[in-house]
């Protein structure tokens, strides 16, 4: 009996022991998977991204003609997600943007307005589907010409654009989109939606500190004159490390969210501009190179800049010859007419009595 027991014993014994080890071995391996997790998600947290674009997205961009107008400036709205806008003269001394989106769902982007062949150089350096109502006649010309991919609100308002009655404008300049539009008319038309071409522009994540170049100036407030009707400036805001933008002496704001316009990095350079027809419509002298500056974080730097083709991507290199990085954050392209006043001052000092 006592032998039966002991084996019973014996027999208890190991069935409990084989039971806390296979808990313990389980419960082992679910903390050494979560902790593996947890590394995993500590490592990814630390291995930097940029904010303003992703590096590794293959979407396609949209380029859209902004309006630029006095009436239609105060209902200008979605400017802030584009990641480069272009500004650059049209007839009459007037100004429109190139705005240039990339993975956004921007909810209203307008006003937008009609083309105009040297916006295409643009697009096409960013390989961007083209977002425009209505044309010049170079620019439909050289839309069908290059085969650009484009969304015409003369085509398709009602389908991909829409008409805003409600603001205080010319009827002219009512015309929006938003982002899902413009994607679903990239599917209607059967579009081209991702792209291998590399960024216009080389990001850095590590802030690029141009005060450390022998060539830099401190830069407070850029005054950048287009015309007598229109004059871009900037001012830097040393606490955000941004440069909030306005235009004829008057903060630029978002229609929508009331917020003034602000860039990280802002790029001016001089081309020759001159009319080509009795309409006043313009052709410039982009092709090439010349020289200007680059700002960003209070600071300027002169840089050169060169454009082989239509097609083929400013290159913008430091007077060294090392081609420019630039901050991770939105850009401002102004191509400013040759001779008009370029003026970049550096704080003011405070004296103290």
């Amino acid at each position: 009996m006592r032998t039966k027991k002991r084996r019973k014993r014996k027999i208890l014994v190991l069935f409990i022991t084989i039971l806390l080890i296979a808990l313990c071995v389980f419960l082992g391996l679910k903390v050494f998977g979560k902790s593996n997790d947890v590394v995993k998600k500590i490592k990814k947290k630390v291995v930097p991204t940029l904010q303003i674009v992703d590096e590794n997205s293959k979407s396609r961009p949209y380029a859209i003609m902004i309006n630029n107008l006095d009436q239609a400036r105060p209902y200008q709205s979605g400017l802030q997600d584009a990641y480069i806008i272009y500004e650059i003269i049209a007839e009459g001394g007037i100004t429109r943007y190139l705005a240039i989106f990339k993975d956004q769902n921007t909810d209203r982007i307008g006003s937008v307005r009609s083309s105009r062949h040297y916006y295409l150089d643009y697009a096409l350096e960013n390989d961007a589907i083209y977002v425009h109502w209505g044309w010049s006649p170079e620019a439909q010309r050289q839309i069908s010409e290059y085969g650009i991919n484009n969304i015409n609100g003369l085509a398709y308002e009602g389908d991909y654009f829409y008409r805003d009655t409600e603001i205080d404008v010319d009827y002219e300049h009512t015309g929006c989109t938003k982002m899902s539009l413009l994607k679903e008319a990239t599917d209607a038309l059967g579009y081209r939606k991702e792209t291998d071409q590399k960024l216009l522009l080389n990001y850095s994540i590590k802030a690029v500190d141009l005060s450390k170049r022998e060539d830099a100036i401190k830069a407070q407030d850029i005054t950048i004159v287009y015309s007598d009707y229109i004059t871009t400036s900037y001012t830097y805001d040393a606490d955000a490390k941004v440069y909030k933008r306005s235009v004829n002496g008057a903060e630029q704001k978002d229609y929508i969210t009331g917020l003034q316009y602000t860039f990280k990095n802002i790029i001016t350079y001089q081309v020759e501009n001159w009319s080509i027809d009795s309409y006043g419509r313009q052709d410039l002298a982009n092709i090439g190179s010349g020289e200007g500056y680059y700002i960003s974080n209070g600071y300027a730097v002169p840089i050169t800049w060169e454009k082989a083709s239509k097609e083929a991507q400013t290159v913008y290199k430091y007077k060294d010859g090392t081609e420019i990085k630039v901050n991770d954050g939105n850009t401002f392209i102004q191509i400013q007419p040759v001779g008009e006043t370029l003026d970049i001052t550096a704080p003011q000092e405070v004296v103290e009595e």
